[in-house]
């Protein structure tokens, strides 16, 4: 039996999401092709289409889902009679949608047994009922990275002058915390998966032999697990001591486990990406993000005094967000000396409200959204003031100008400063307090980070 997995898009990596799945249906007996449509064209992957008996979309986030919608009409086309499954985080909260597409089957949280049991129910012409999300602990296997394109082909690490291949893996799925705003929550609920260690450091050992210098972990928060995580980064340093890695972690486990910092940074970590959303105490609290303005700059003030290098990212724009605030939080961004550690993008993200949002909860959230878009995934919703909205438009726009002609971060920022604060005063941007010296910060060539 023919099996195509397909992934759209995973922010630049080589996808984790294929090749676990694909090493666990090969040993089932199934031939499987892995198809990336983020750095091949459809066109490569046509005739595995044609001849597929089940085709699995694997949609971890928003925009994989809605290109993986795109694909499946030419789907359909080429292969009216396959077996259509889509699979990842953002498939079960989208079931009603996906089936009006066509898509018999609908696996979400710890999906690997799932396909298996979907493929060997098909292979034997036996219809088997499947959950819609499975949180079952799972003994993972080393991922077959054999069918995907190679690591040059995805995100490069830029490190003072020099340019590393990046590898990818997880150590952990789904998270501990129930943030109001995020995607994960409708389907793991407060709750997280490991990946055996020994599983993690094979693959890592593997992209390793295939040229990769530096290691993201994608785990939703790398310290959900504190001793699972350590013992992974303190093994890995131990057989790859020149080899750096960055993991994912919260604000609040950050300030938790201030005394794992120095531990993550000797052995080799070389930034951590935290999703602080925002610096308004009020929106921290609408998201449920345990952590405040001040934890945030504790953080920052933590992680330089050991010598790691915090990424923020941010949801910009909110329906609670004002033209003085979105000045004030630029200000604070250069005030703390963060410029050249925001990607540009970061700095025009608006909130999205998908399919079973925890922010639904609240009435004044439910007052403000629209019925829900099911072509854009999300509920849309319009800021009181629409200034606001004008604003997005522009910052957002400035920022793909911006990326497209290549332009520093600090001149992006500075156009971006301008722009907020036309019709504000003062139109300086502020002094940054604090250290001065000018640091060089990694930087991932995938601008969506």
């Amino acid at each position: 039996m023919r099996i195509v997995l397909i992934s759209t898009y995973e922010l630049g990596h080589q996808p984790f999401g294929l090749a676990s799945p694909a090493m666990w249906l090969k040993d089932a007996g199934a031939e499987v092709t892995c198809v990336d449509l983020a750095v091949r064209p459809f066109a490569t992957a046509v005739t595995a289409i044609q001849e597929a008996d089940l085709i699995a979309l694997y949609v971890p986030m928003h925009t994989a889902t809605r290109l993986a919608v795109a694909v499946i009409p030419r789907i359909w086309q080429l292969n009216p009679a396959v077996h259509l499954c889509a699979y990842g985080l953002y498939a079960p909260v989208n079931e009603r949608y996906l089936r009006q597409l066509g898509v018999h089957t609908i696996l979400g949280g710890e999906f690997e047994q799932g396909l298996v049991d979907l493929y060997t129910s098909l292979a034997a012409a036996q219809p088997i009922e499947l959950p819609l999300v499975s949180l079952r602990r799972q003994q993972f296997r080393l991922p077959d990275r054999t069918g995907l394109p190679v690591l040059a082909s995805y995100a490069t690490l830029q490190v003072e002058g020099e340019r590393r291949l990046v590898g990818y893996t997880e150590a952990s799925r789904g998270c501990k915390h129930t943030c109001r705003h995020c995607p994960i929550v409708p389907v793991y609920n407060g709750r997280f998966r490991i990946v055996q260690p020994d599983v993690v450091l094979a693959d890592i050992r593997q992209q390793v032999a295939a040229g990769a210098q530096h290691i993201t972990f994608g785990d939703p928060d790398f310290l959900n697990g504190p001793t699972h995580a350590l013992r992974v980064v303190t093994a890995l340093h131990q057989e790859f001591p020149h080899l750096t890695y960055d993991a994912t972690i919260k604000i609040e486990h950050l300030r938790q486990h201030a005394d794992l910092l120095p531990t993550l940074r000797a052995t080799g970590c070389l930034f951590i990406t935290s999703a602080v959303e925002s610096i308004d105490d009020r929106v921290l609290q609408l998201f449920d993000k345990q952590h405040t303005r001040a934890d945030l700059m504790q953080v920052v003030a933590m992680c330089r005094e050991v010598g790691l290098t915090l990424m923020p990212t941010f949801v910009a724009f909110t329906p609670w967000t004002t033209a003085p605030g979105y000045a004030e939080f630029l200000a604070t961004i250069e005030a703390l000396g963060l410029v050249d550690h925001v990607s540009p993008i970061q700095l025009a993200i608006r909130l999205l409200i998908p399919a079973e949002s925890k922010l639904l909860e609240l009435a004044e959230v439910r007052a403000l959204v629209q019925p829900f878009d099911d072509a854009a995934l999300v509920y849309p919703w319009a800021h009181p003031d629409p200034h606001m909205d004008a604003l997005y438009e522009t910052i957002f726009r400035q920022v793909k100008a911006s990326q497209s002609a290549g332009e520093p971060r600090r001149l992006t920022f500075e156009r971006i400063w301008q722009a907020a604060t036309e019709n504000l005063a003062p139109p300086q941007i502020p002094t940054r307090s604090g250290p001065q010296a000018e640091v060089f910060v990694p930087t991932l060539s995938e601008e969506w980070y």
